[in-house]
C-alpha cells in the first residue's frame, strides 16, 4: 500500500485546511487510518483515526471539535478536515494506514502498518 498525503500549506489563526490520503490497493475499505503530525525535536503525535468502515472515529483532546476524520472508500481516500488553526497546528501531518480487522488503540503509531510522506501546516499567527 502507498499512501500520498496533500493539502498542507500556510493559513493564517483561524483559517481552514483540508488534507488528504489517497492510498494504492485493493482493500482500502478495510483499512483503518489514522493522521499523526511532528515537530522537529518532538514524538510523532496522534491527531485522529477512522475505523475501516468509518464507522467509529478518534481525536486527540488537542484537535476535537475543530478537526474532522473521514474516509471514502470509493476513492480510496481518507481525509482530515480542519478548522479554528492555531499556531501550535503548526507541523509536518503523516497519514497511516493499518490493515485487518482486530481492534487496536488506533491512537498509537506502531500499530499502523503504512506511513505516507508528510504534507507541512504552516499556520502563522
Amino acid at each position: 500500500v502507498q499512501l500520498q498525503a496533500s493539502g498542507g500549506g500556510l493559513v493564517q489563526a483561524g483559517g481552514s485546511l483540508r488534507l488528504s490520503c489517497a492510498a494504492s490497493g485493493p482493500t482500502f475499505s478495510s483499512y483503518a487510518m489514522g493522521w499523526f503530525r511532528q515537530t522537529p525535536g518532538k514524538d510523532r503525535e496522534f491527531v485522529a483515526a477512522i475505523r475501516g468502515s468509518g464507522r467509529n472515529t478518534y481525536y486527540s483532546d488537542s484537535v476535537k471539535g475543530r478537526f474532522t476524520i473521514s474516509k471514502d472508500n470509493a476513492q480510496n481516500t481518507v481525509y482530515l478536515q480542519m478548522n479554528s488553526l492555531k499556531p501550535e497546528d503548526t507541523a509536518l501531518y503523516y497519514c497511516a494506514a493499518r490493515r485487518g480487522i482486530a481492534i487496536v488503540d488506533l491512537q498509537l503509531h506502531h500499530v499502523y502498518h503504512y506511513w505516507g510522506r508528510g504534507t507541512q501546516v504552516t499556520v502563522s499567527s
